[in-house]
């Protein structure tokens, strides 16, 4: 991938939209988080007293775990080009991402952002270009699986409403059908550009603009020679830093059901964990799924039997851990990425 074909990002901007989006976190956290559930905390006081602090702090490091198996996915990505980074800088880029997300573009803003971070690391384009998209989807899959064997203990306790059954469902419908296409698009090239241009050319008529089907055209052949390069026996490791990064955010909830005094069966936290974070990923209209994941997850662990003040406090304390505290360290890391391009390019 080149730099023309890479979202563009108005990177010289991030001071001026991080600053204005810290007070847009804090106020987000107190209306999404603190407010709705404000009378469940004041019923979770007790409960809040009595954490068992040494499981609180397994936690905290199963969540700095879970961070570093992130930064491992971007290493073995790395040495697909031969390229040394190492899973703290892997890590550092990985938390950078997913705060830029925040501010500009989502996902898009995310991938663009890792890919050029990527590439000043001197790894070649087509594993940036990798970096910048297969850690979001090897996460994927492997919540799809953690999600589905969530929907087999329901059933099996008798505890799937309808509704929920109708809305996991369609979650996961939709996951396996992008999984599925994303398959069948990298074995049915052909296919898969005849797809691309009916759907650019479409596109490009609503927009009122000229199609340029030989753009769509390089941009495929550089994501198929992405895609060999990852197929050539990269995909495993890169996979593993995928399961190990759920794996230990799996157990940051479970070290903090044990500091409620309150442990969970496997199957319980595995019920709870998967099927709010896919929801999360579907509400896409809002960053980070706040407000979905937390009220969808303290409602499935009440109906699995968790007392709600202990489940309030625990999926709180969860959300804090592994999603607000990294998104604020990555803002300063962002700064930090980007002083280090800017050096680069000073003249000497």
């Amino acid at each position: 991938m080149t730099s023309s074909s890479v979202p563009k990002v108005k990177f010289s901007n991030i001071k001026r939209s991080l600053w204005f989006l810290l007070p847009v976190v804090i106020l987000g956290l107190a209306v999404h988080l603190i407010l709705p559930q404000f009378a469940s905390l004041q019923n979770s006081l007790f409960v809040i007293k009595n954490l068992v602090w040494w499981a609180f702090a397994l936690a905290f490091l199963a969540q700095i775990a879970s961070y570093l198996s992130s930064g491992y996915l971007l290493t073995a990505l790395a040495e697909l080009s031969k390229s040394y980074l190492s899973i703290l800088g892997g890590t550092v880029i990985t938390l950078a991402g997913a705060s830029f997300g925040m501010v500009a573009g989502g996902m898009v803003g995310s991938s663009a952002a890792t890919y050029r971070w990527m590439k000043k690391k001197k790894v070649s384009s087509e594993t940036a270009t990798l970096a910048g998209s297969i850690p979001a989807l090897f996460n994927d899959i492997v919540l799809v699986f953690v999600s589905i064997i969530g929907v087999i203990h329901l059933l099996v306790v008798h505890q799937l409403t309808r509704l929920q059954g109708t809305s996991f469902a369609a979650v996961l419908i939709v996951l396996v059908g992008l999984i599925g296409f994303t398959a069948w698009g990298l074995t049915k090239r052909e296919p898969l550009l005849r797809f691309a241009n009916r759907m650019g050319n479409w596109w490009a008529k609503i927009r009122g603009r000229e199609f340029n089907a030989q753009k769509v055209e390089n941009w495929l052949s550089r994501l198929f020679t992405a895609a060999s390069l990852l197929f050539s026996g990269g995909w495993s490791a890169a996979m593993l830093g995928a399961v190990l990064n759920v794996a230990f955010d799996m157990l940051t909830l479970f070290f903090l059901f044990m500091a409620a005094g309150h442990p969970v069966s496997l199957g319980v936290l595995l019920t709870g964990y998967g099927l709010p974070l896919l929801l999360g990923k579907m509400a896409f209209f809002i960053p980070g799924g706040v407000g979905i994941i937390e009220s969808t997850m303290t409602a499935l662990y009440v109906s699995l039997g968790i007392a709600h003040p202990e489940a309030v406090v625990v999926v709180l304390a969860y959300r804090i851990l592994s999603f607000w505290l990294p998104l604020v360290l990555g803002f300063p890391m962002i700064w930090v990425l980007e002083q280090k391009i800017f050096r680069t390019h000073q003249p000497k």
